[in-house]
């Protein structure tokens, strides 16, 4: 009786590791041109999610997570002209925000959220907006970015809010590669000169959602494509 012939066994492989878009990193004197050029095209940029003050501005970044400012706006902006305060807020009521913000992803949790958060600033902060990282952290729905843009926008602190355009175009670029939003949160605050770090966030969030785009990036729209080290540049 024969056997049934053993089937070869298949070595096991790591898997591969991403390929690098760039070549290499850009150097100090390329990442200066970098944003001297983005500063000259746009010297005062500004966020586009729609706010009132420090607390509409902390709603407005705690909705907007995997959501579009666009459709963030389209909801506030009927909710802003009622309700700007954390008292008004919670006057307001879960119920009754869920239905001002359902057509924002993830509504009933952001809204949950926002009612949280304004009673702990009511409880803990006299209804104040709270002007520093950890404190910020500590708020329903806030997270590290969402604490980085408040702090950057509302306070004119030197952050940098690593979101999905800031993580590609960093690593894309070469300026500043990293495996995690932290590390590149973390090389870009050592490597962008203190003179541009005010406004870098809005000029690497408006250039990778115009310019620098996911699918196809638009090169012979760029401004800095010449020091910029993709290597599958776009021609047209």
């Amino acid at each position: 009786m024969s056997s049934r012939p053993k089937k070869a066994l298949k070595k096991k492989t790591s898997p591969s590791k991403p390929k690098k878009e760039y070549q290499r990193r850009m150097t100090a004197a390329e990442i200066d041109t970098f944003f001297h050029r983005l500063q000259e095209l746009n010297p005062e940029p500004q966020g586009e999610l729609h706010y009132v003050n420090a607390y509409t501005l902390l709603v407005a970044v705690v909705l907007s997570a995997q959501a579009t400012d666009v459709g963030v706006n389209k909801a506030t902006e009927p909710l802003f002209k009622k309700v700007s305060t954390p008292e008004a807020m919670v006057k307001l009521g879960e119920d009754r925000l869920r239905e001002a913000i359902r057509t924002i992803g993830l509504y009933r949790n952001k809204a949950k959220n926002v009612i949280l958060l304004s009673k702990k600033l009511l409880e803990e902060h006299g209804g104040k907006v709270p002007q520093t990282r950890e404190e910020l952290e500590a708020l329903p729905g806030v997270g590290r970015k969402t604490a980085n843009v408040v702090l950057n926008i509302g306070f004119g602190q030197p952050t940098i809010a690593v979101d999905t355009h800031l993580f590609r175009l960093s690593n894309r670029t070469g300026l500043a590669p990293g495996g995690t939003p932290l590390a590149v949160e973390t090389a870009l605050e050592k490597l962008i000169p203190v003179k541009y770090l005010l406004h870098a966030h809005h000029w690497l969030i408006l250039h990778g959602r115009y310019i620098c785009k996911a699918r196809r990036p638009d090169c012979p729209a760029c401004p800095v494509s010449d020091v910029c080290q993709f290597k599958a540049k776009s021609t047209a």
